[in-house]
C-alpha cells in the first residue's frame, strides 16, 4: 500500500507525458516489460490451475485456470497491438490494443462472478482438455472482430483526447462488478479470510488501474503507466491468492495432518505402554522393562505387588468415577513415597506393581511396604464421599522366588492374595502359596456362575422372643453349593465376593429372595415373621441401594416393618455417608440393627447419630459368658446401654442353657443360636415352625423351673 499511495503522489505532481522523464521510444520497451510480467502471471495461474487439477478435480478451480489463459491470451495480443510495436497483422494502433485490454478486463470481472456463483463440484480430469480449449476459441473470435477488413466495433481511445464514452462505461460497469464481488468476499471472509485479504486486495488494485485507465489522454500518459503497475500488482495478489488456497493451504494441511498423525501416533504409543488414569507405566511396559533389566547385573531383585483393599466392591456399588479417582489418588501417594528410580506400574485388574532393580536386604522391603501402607491412612475425599482402604502387599525376589519376569509377577500376585489374612498385610512369597492361591481364583472364576445356575440358597436361623417365647425374626443365611467341590463356606466365598465385587448382585438376590419367602410363610399360614437380611460395606456405598431395596419392597408387596438390614460396626467409620444412607431407609420403613457389636473399633457415637433399632452381641461374647468376667462384664454394658437408648438386643450363639440362663435374668430381648436352631432350609422351617416352639418352650420352662 507504501507503494501505492508513492505512484498516486508520482501521479499528481509528475508529467503528463510519462516519456519526458524516459523517453518516447523507451516507454514502447517498458510498457511491453511489465505486459510480459502481466502475460507471465496470469499464465501462471493457468499452468498452476491445470496441474493441480487432477489431484483436487474442483471444478472452480479448473474453470479459474481458463479464465486466466483466456486473460494471457488477450494481454499478450494487447502488448503485441500496443502503439510503437512492430508490424502485428496490422499496422499497430490504439484500437487494437485498447480493445483486447478492454475484452480481457470485462472478461475478468464477468468470470470472477460466474465462478463465485457456480457450486463447487467434482469433475473427471479429462474434462479439463476441453475446458482449456474454449480460450483459444474465444480468441481467434476476439481476432476475427478486432481485425475484421471493416471495423466492426467502434474505438474507444482517442488519441490526444483519452477513452471514449463507451470505453469508461465500460471501465465503470468492470469496477461495479468488482466493488460487488468485494462485498461478497466480506461477507465470506471468516471461511477463508487470507484468500479474501488477498482477493480484497486485487479487487482494490484492479479499481485503482480502472480509475487511472479512464482519465489518460494517450498512451504515453503517466497515469496509464501506472494503471499497468496496479493492474500488475492485482494480478500478482490474485496469483498470491490462488497460489495459497490451491497449494500453500493444502501443503501446509499436510503438514498439519502429518504432525497430527506423529502427535497420534506418539500419544497410541503413550497409551499402548501407559495406564490412563494416572499415566502409570502398564502391564506391557512392564514386562518389557523386566525382559530388558532383569538379567542386566547378578544382584538381587524384587517385585511388590499391591492390592488395594475393598476396590472392586467400591467400584461395583459406586461406580468406575469413584474407583478410578480413588486409584489415581493412591498412585499420587505412592508415588511420593517411591524413590524415582523404582519402576512404579498399574495392572489391567487395579494392581500396582513395583520394580525394584536392587535389593539389600528383605528388611528393606517390609520396611517400604509399611511406609507405602502408612500413606493409606488418612481417607480419601472424593466428592461427598470419605472412603478409607487398606494396602495388601506381596513380594517376589529375583532370583530367590523365579528367575523368569511373568512367573516372577505371578509369583508377587500370588503372595498379594494372601497377604490379607496377616496382620502385618505384608507376605513374601512362598511355594505353597500357588496352590492355595489357584483354588481361589478358581472359586472367584465359579462364583461369576453360581447366581446364573441356582448354586446359592438361603437358609433362615430362628430368633427366640424371650418375652413371648415366639418366633417372631429369621436371620437370612446365604449357602453356596458348588456342583464339584459341595458345600462352600461362607466364610470362604463372602469375602472373595467382596473384593470381586460380586456382593451387589448377590445381596440384592439375598434381599429379593428372602422378603419372597416372608410373603410365602404368610400366603402358608404362619404368623407374621420379620426377616434380618445382612448388608455388605460395598451394598451400602452402592449408589442406588435406597431406591433397589424400595424396588424388592413393591414387587414383593412385603410390609417394611417386617425387614430388617443388618450392618457391621465397622461399616460406621464414614459417619456422615452412612448417616444419609441409614435414615433414608427408615424412611423407607424397615427397622436397622448393627451386627456384631462390641467387635469393631468405631466411636461408638454413631449410636446417638444413626437411627438404629436394635444392636445384636456377637457370639464370641456369649460364648464365654460363664467363664470370662470381662466378657460378662461387657456383655451387661451392652445390655445396660441399649436399654437406656431404647434399643433392641439380640444375643447370637446361644448354645448351652446357663448362656440362656443368664441372658433372660439380664432381660435380653432375643437370642438365636444352636440351642433352638440351626440355619435351616425355608420349607423345614415351615413345615416344623410348631415344633420348633414347643423345643423352645420346653428349653424355656427347664431354665424357670431351675430358678424355681
Amino acid at each position: 500500500m507504501l507503494l501505492s499511495m508513492i505512484l498516486l503522489i508520482v501521479i499528481g505532481l509528475g508529467s503528463d507525458k510519462f516519456y519526458g522523464i524516459f523517453g518516447e521510444n523507451n516507454y514502447v520497451t517498458i510498457h511491453l516489460m511489465m505486459e510480459m510480467l502481466i502475460t507471465v502471471v496470469t499464465m501462471s495461474i493457468s499452468i498452476q490451475a491445470w496441474l493441480i487439477t487432477p489431484y483436487i478435480l474442483s471444478n472452480r478451480v479448473l474453470y479459474t485456470g481458463a479464465l486466466f489463459l483466456t486473460i494471457s491470451l488477450l494481454e499478450m495480443a494487447h502488448a503485441l497491438s500496443y502503439k510503437g510495436m512492430p508490424f502485428f497483422i496490422i499496422e499497430s494502433t490504439p484500437y487494437a490494443s485498447t480493445w483486447f485490454y478492454m475484452l480481457s478486463r470485462s472478461l475478468l470481472s464477468i468470470g470472477f462472478l460466474i465462478i463465485f456463483f457456480i457450486r463447487e463440484k467434482e469433475l473427471k480430469s479429462n474434462y479439463r482438455w476441453f475446458i482449456y480449449s474454449l480460450p483459444f476459441v474465444i480468441i481467434i473470435g476476439c481476432f476475427v472482430v478486432i481485425y475484421a477488413p471493416t471495423p466492426i466495433l467502434p474505438p474507444i481511445m482517442i488519441e490526444g483526447e483519452g477513452p471514449t464514452i463507451l470505453k469508461n462505461t465500460l471501465q465503470y460497469i468492470a469496477v461495479a462488478m468488482h466493488l460487488f464481488i468485494m462485498v461478497l468476499l466480506l461477507k465470506n471472509f471468516e471461511k477463508a479470510p487470507k484468500t479474501a485479504f488477498l482477493l480484497f486486495g486485487s479487487a482494490i488494485y484492479l479499481i485503482m488501474s480502472d480509475y487511472l485507465f479512464t482519465i489518460y489522454r494517450d498512451v504515453y500518459d503517466i497515469k496509464n503507466f501506472i494503471g499497468h503497475i496496479f493492474q500488475l500488482s492485482a494480478f500478482y495478489l490474485l496469483f498470491r491468492a490462488i497460489y495459497f488456497s490451491s497449494i500453500e493451504k493444502p501443503f501446509q494441511q499436510l503438514v498439519d495432518t502429518q504432525e497430527h498423525l506423529e502427535k497420534s501416533r506418539e500419544k497410541m504409543h503413550y497409551m499402548a505402554y501407559h495406564n490412563e488414569i494416572t499415566n502409570l507405566p502398564n502391564e506391557r511396559f512392564l514386562m518389557e522393562s523386566l525382559k530388558r533389566d532383569l538379567y542386566i547385573s547378578k544382584s538381587q531383585k524384587a517385585i511388590l505387588a499391591i492390592g488395594i483393599e475393598r476396590i472392586s466392591a467400591i467400584k461395583a456399588s459406586l461406580g468406575s468415577t469413584y474407583a478410578d479417582q480413588m486409584i489415581n489418588l493412591i498412585a499420587q501417594r505412592l508415588k511420593n513415597v517411591l524413590p524415582e528410580e523404582y519402576l512404579l506400574c498399574l495392572l489391567r485388574e487395579d494392581y500396582f506393581v513395583v520394580f525394584i532393580d536392587e535389593v539389600n536386604n528383605t528388611d528393606q522391603l517390609t520396611k517400604l511396604s509399611q511406609q507405602l501402607q502408612f500413606v493409606m491412612e488418612e481417607s480419601f475425599q472424593i466428592q461427598h464421599f470419605s472412603l478409607n482402604s487398606q494396602l495388601n502387599i506381596g513380594i517376589a525376589l529375583f532370583p530367590t522366588d523365579s528367575n523368569r519376569e511373568e512367573e516372577l509377577v505371578r509369583f508377587a500376585l500370588y503372595a498379594m492374595h494372601e497377604a490379607h489374612k496377616i496382620p502385618t498385610r505384608i507376605r513374601f512369597y512362598e511355594s505353597s502359596i500357588s496352590s492355595g492361591t489357584t483354588e481361589r481364583l478358581l472359586l472367584e472364576n465359579d462364583l461369576h456362575d453360581a447366581l446364573v445356575n441356582q448354586e446359592l440358597f438361603l437358609e433362615y436361623q430362628p430368633q427366640l422372643d424371650l418375652q413371648s417365647g415366639q418366633i417372631r425374626s429369621v436371620e437370612a443365611l446365604v449357602r453356596w453349593q458348588h456342583p464339584k467341590k459341595g458345600w462352600i463356606s461362607p466364610g470362604v466365598f463372602i469375602p472373595i465376593a467382596e473384593e470381586s465385587g460380586l456382593i451387589i448382585p448377590i445381596g440384592q438376590w439375598v434381599l429379593e429372595t428372602a422378603c419372597k419367602q416372608v410373603k410365602g410363610w404368610e400366603a402358608a399360614g404362619l404368623p407374621p415373621i420379620k426377616v434380618a437380611v445382612n448388608l455388605s460395606l460395598g451394598q451400602l456405598f452402592q449408589q442406588n441401594l435406597v431406591e433397589m431395596i424400595h424396588n424388592v419392597l413393591e414387587k414383593t408387596q412385603l410390609d417394611p416393618q417386617y425387614l430388617q438390614l443388618e450392618i457391621t460396626e465397622s461399616m460406621t467409620i464414614n459417619i456422615d455417608h452412612m448417616t444419609t444412607i441409614l435414615h433414608q431407609l427408615k424412611v423407607l420403613g424397615v427397622t436397622i440393627a448393627v451386627d456384631d457389636f462390641g467387635t469393631g473399633y468405631s466411636s461408638l457415637s454413631y449410636l446417638k447419630d444413626f437411627p438404629i433399632d436394635c444392636l445384636k452381641i456377637d457370639r464370641s461374647f456369649v460364648q464365654k459368658i460363664q467363664s470370662d468376667s470381662t466378657d460378662k462384664a461387657l456383655v451387661d454394658m451392652i445390655l445396660s446401654m441399649a436399654k437406656h437408648l431404647r434399643l433392641k438386643v439380640v444375643a447370637e450363639g446361644i448354645e448351652e442353657i446357663d448362656q440362656l440362663s443368664y441372658l433372660v435374668a439380664s432381660k435380653c430381648d432375643t437370642v438365636q443360636g444352636f440351642l433352638f436352631s440351626k440355619p435351616i432350609p425355608p420349607n423345614i422351617l415351615q413345615e416344623n415352625y410348631q415344633m420348633l416352639h414347643k423345643d423352645a418352650k420346653s428349653i424355656l420352662d427347664s431354665i424357670t423351673a431351675f430358678e424355681v
